[in-house]
């Protein structure tokens, strides 16, 4: 049987690094309709690592959002390649240019050896543009994707 996700995930981050990651996911999400997914895995398949988070949001049922705004954070740490992928609603207002600088972002922590807080830092600011453009409204807002990181093989 076929699994998107290893059985046993592959631990790049310390239990604390995790939780910084996560926490930021939560923090994030606290202030806005939308959702934000970070996804690990050791190796991209792909040539361009923008095409497999494209196929990872599709296999995390990440389109299925009810305002297209959710954005997916992609690395593959032995590769060293990384994406960040949003959904129609969020790209339509932020565009390439937003993910592109958010990648350099992440960039530039990740040559420091800053990974965790590479990430969290790029979840943080995804998360201040969806508030920009999908406030939260405690009257119909509901956590429609789970926090955790998702591990891959």
């Amino acid at each position: 049987m076929f699994s998107l996700f290893s059985k046993k995930a592959i631990s790049y981050f310390s239990a604390e690094e995790q939780e910084q990651i996560v926490q930021a996911i939560r923090d994030a999400e606290l202030r806005t309709s939308g959702e934000v997914r970070v996804y690990i895995e050791s190796r991209c398949n792909y040539v361009d690592p923008l095409l497999r988070a494209k196929e990872i949001f599709g296999k995390l049922k990440m389109h299925e959002t009810a305002a297209h705004n959710a954005a997916l954070v992609y690395v593959a740490m032995k590769d060293r390649q990384l994406a960040v992928f949003g959904d129609e609603g969020i790209h339509q207002k932020v565009g390439d240019a937003f993910w592109n600088a958010e990648v350099q972002n992440m960039l530039l922590h990740f040559n420091k050896q800053h990974y965790a807080s590479g990430i969290a830092n790029v979840v943080g600011s995804i998360g201040k543009a969806l508030e920009t453009h999908f406030p939260y409204d405690a009257a119909t807002d509901k956590n429609e994707l789970p926090d955790e990181i998702v591990f891959g093989k």
